[in-house]
């Protein structure tokens, strides 16, 4: 639809049923029919560099997070770089596409994939949860998809004011195992001990190592365990 024609800014597409759903670096994203919420925003920026676009990951997950916090899901974390996190449990995903104009990006197509009301899942997914697995409650999904939405303009609103400081601060206030020693596992399948110190300019995790060497991973370059 973006390519095809000028979208209103936060148009929304929703879908009931999804086959072939994307996550990051080729992922898979699974979805029982007519359970969850699946679904794509698209924003467009006036001026937005591409080198503040960790603060867009910020400003998308931070919303989802007040969501459900608001929602009283227990235990909510933002595993880096944009999972939800109930306990150990993962009951969100998010997948950002951008479209950039030179040294700016023009547009975004924001991706989630939000489990709500699902209560089985495949046996292959053993860190998958929902909200309704959390709470024992069944969720207006479309209740829910308005506050999302809501809480996105207002986080973009934030973007646009450059606001980044306080987006990264509260990133980091609920961001998964951020200052608690930790075990991980690298590409190699090297097992090492590190403590979640912050995010880089780059939006590259920061893992402060035994040796206090602060070393800096991107995505599908370090495994949380």
């Amino acid at each position: 639809m973006a390519a095809d024609s000028a979208l209103e800014n936060f148009t929304v597409v929703a879908t009931d049923t999804q086959r072939k759903g994307r996550g990051q670096q080729g992922s898979s994203w699974e979805s029982e029919p007519f359970k969850n919420l699946i679904f794509s925003v698209f924003v467009s920026f006036e001026s937005f560099a591409i080198s503040a676009q960790k603060y867009l990951s910020f400003a998308v997950s931070l919303a989802i997070f007040e969501v459900l916090r608001e929602e009283k899901i227990p235990d909510i974390s933002i595993k880096w770089p944009n999972d939800i996190l109930s306990g150990k449990k993962k009951i969100g995903g998010i997948l950002i596409e951008n479209r950039l104009k030179g040294k700016q990006i023009s547009s975004a197509i924001i991706g989630v994939g939000l489990n709500v009301n699902q209560t089985i899942f495949s046996s292959n997914l053993k860190n998958a949860g929902s909200m309704k697995l959390r709470t024992n409650r069944t969720f207006e999904r479309d209740l829910l998809l308005e506050k999302i939405i809501l809480k996105l303009k207002m986080n973009v609103a934030a973007l646009n004011a450059k606001n980044f400081e306080a987006l990264e601060a509260s990133y980091l206030a609920v961001l998964y195992k951020k200052n608690i020693p930790a075990m991980f596992k690298d590409r190699k399948d090297v097992l090492f001990m590190g403590i979640i110190h912050g995010i880089s300019k780059e939006g590259k995790l920061q893992v402060m190592l035994a040796d206090d060497t602060l070393k800096e991973f991107g995505i599908k370059e370090i495994i949380f365990l």
